[in-house]
């Protein structure tokens, strides 16, 4: 059956922009009529699906946040991110709801909806977990209760995103409605962005690829950002390299947003696989979350062609920068240039500029964005700000001549040998490129005489056999002798965000519980 544009793709199924408007507009009028509205919390509790869609475009329609709840927490942090944000309803899928069940506040609303027959196979739920529980409102009568809403729609807020919690409890970053001016603005720097300049009048052409979880900014913002163009769109409730590949022929999909963590996973296919799928329809292949290492993108770029570009930002600021393949390979390692309407300073630790070359703490501002704090926690949103309305997203890294940013690594991730400054990122990229590793993490250990030294845990690729003698032996060629870790510990597996990021406080933890020093 032929579905008419523009559409969302998840799996097999596809559906129109004007079959999902209709149930979230009929889920719009079951919030309305339990009494959510401007300002409210609706909680969701799902993986990518057209249900997760629908109660996001729903809970917009009468002015409340969405908050997209990590699925991968525990039921005590799911616990607490609906006690924080507090969450008048909870729109879940049937297993998540299973395991975290308990974590539900009192009061609050629950509606579950069958996990999808996708969902199910990608994460091996059973037929009996994926069923909606006795006693629980199921979303599809809920949906069906109601009639449409009819407009004037409230002026949506958006999702408020919790931070991913690698240095602590999440924070949910609570935006003010975006006046018409910001959502032009927003909708300019998604443009740029996302590769689709000169497609405002062909949105119908575009085919936009979503393969990470939408509980995170960039894959939700884009998400209902093209949506919102009149997009088409291809989502993913799991990313599974060889089945994006299918996806991208099939669809003949011109722009995606991808993580690095998806590179090295399309890049590790054999090569039938790889020339088994068409990739030239692709325009635009932008890629977001943690830093790219140089040998992965220059693989891509040999592989997908020029179509490979990034930004950088943050939850709190948006996209900040931008740069094509060709101005990265240009200046390998960059992260790009201000977008318009956005400033970048490199500060020392007193708050004064630094020139070009000289690291520090990056601080950026983005004009006509909406305004944010900390939900329920104005002090740490104070903490962020700098003078002149410049914002501290918490990364270190400094400019070029020409204005392009290089990032050395998190501000809370800097380790202090002996009172130098040492950036994870750099030994990071430089254990990247030897062969036979898959993954690292490095982070600074306890050490009676130098405070800190560097510790890495290394997985290696499948089949390969590294040594820490052969690892540290093979990094001094690039790294002063006080960068090179201590200790390596080689894993299996490291625990990583689906974006890509590595919950470096769960590895670092064991080192430290015994001092009274943060993580």
């Amino acid at each position: 059956m032929t579905v008419s544009k523009p559409w969302v793709r998840i799996g097999d199924e596809t559906r129109s922009h004007a079959q999902i408007d209709v149930e979230a507009r009929r889920a719009a009028a079951g919030f309305r009529a339990m009494g959510v509205g401007e300002g409210d919390v609706v909680a969701v509790l799902m993986r990518n699906s057209f249900e997760f869609i629908a109660a996001t475009l729903a809970a917009g329609l009468v002015g409340a946040y969405v908050v997209p709840v990590n699925w991968h927490n525990t039921p005590e942090e799911v616990r607490y991110v609906l006690d924080n944000c507090g969450a008048r309803a909870v729109v879940a899928h049937a297993d998540l709801l299973r395991r975290a069940r308990a974590a539900m506040p009192p009061g609050v609303r629950v509606i579950a909806a069958p996990t999808p027959a996708l969902i199910r196979e990608d994460y091996s739920v059973g037929e009996a977990e994926a069923a909606v529980p006795e006693g629980v409102e199921v979303w599809a009568d809920f949906v069906a209760a109601h009639d449409e809403l009819q407009p004037p729609f409230a002026v949506s807020p958006g999702s408020m995103i919790y931070t991913s919690g690698t240095t602590g409890n999440p924070k949910g970053v609570r935006r003010l409605p975006p006046t018409p001016e910001q959502t032009e603005a927003s909708g300019e720097m998604l443009r740029i962005v996302g590769g689709l300049e000169g497609w405002q009048d062909r949105m119908t052409d575009a085919v936009f690829l979503i393969p990470g979880p939408a509980y995170h900014s960039s894959p939700n913002g884009w998400l209902f950002g093209v949506y919102g163009m009149g997009g088409n769109l291809v989502v993913e409730p799991r990313f599974r390299a060889e089945r994006v590949l299918a996806r991208i022929a099939e669809s003949r999909i011109t722009h995606a947003l991808m993580v690095p963590t998806m590179f090295v996973r399309l890049l590790a296919l054999d090569e039938a696989t790889k020339r088994r799928h068409d990739v030239s329809s692709l325009v635009s292949v932008n890629h977001v979350g943690a830093p790219c290492p140089p040998h992965v993108k220059r693989a891509m770029i040999d592989w997908f062609g020029p179509v490979i570009t990034e930004h950088y930002g943050s939850t709190e600021l948006g996209a900040v920068t931008y740069c094509t393949a060709q101005e990265w390979l240009a200046h390998p390692g960059t992260v790009g240039r201000a977008l318009p309407g956005c400033e970048i300073e490199i500060h020392d630790p007193d708050g004064a500029p630094l020139p070009p070359g000289e690291s520090g703490e990056i601080v950026a501002r983005r004009v006509c964005y909406p305004d944010f704090t900390y939900h329920g926690d104005d002090s740490k949103r104070r903490s962020t700000g700098r003078a002149g309305g410049l914002l501290a997203p918490g990364d270190m890294g400094h400019l070029d001549e020409d204005g392009f940013l290089y990032l050395s690594g998190r501000a809370s991730d800097m380790i202090i040998f002996g009172g130098t400054n040492v950036y994870p990122a750099e030994i990071e990229a430089e254990i990247h490129k030897l062969p036979g590793v898959a993954d690292c993490a490095v982070f600074g250990i306890p050490d009676e005489t130098y405070g800190e030294v560097v510790c890495a845990h290394v997985q290696p690729g499948p089949g390969a056999t590294l040594t820490e003698a052969g690892l540290k032996d093979a990094l001094k060629a690039t790294l002063a002798s006080y960068k090179i870790p201590r200790r390596v510990v080689f894993e299996t597996s490291l625990p990583r965000e689906d974006t890509g990021k590595i919950f470096k406080r769960k590895i670092r933890a064991p080192y430290w519980e015994a001092l009274d020093r943060a993580i």
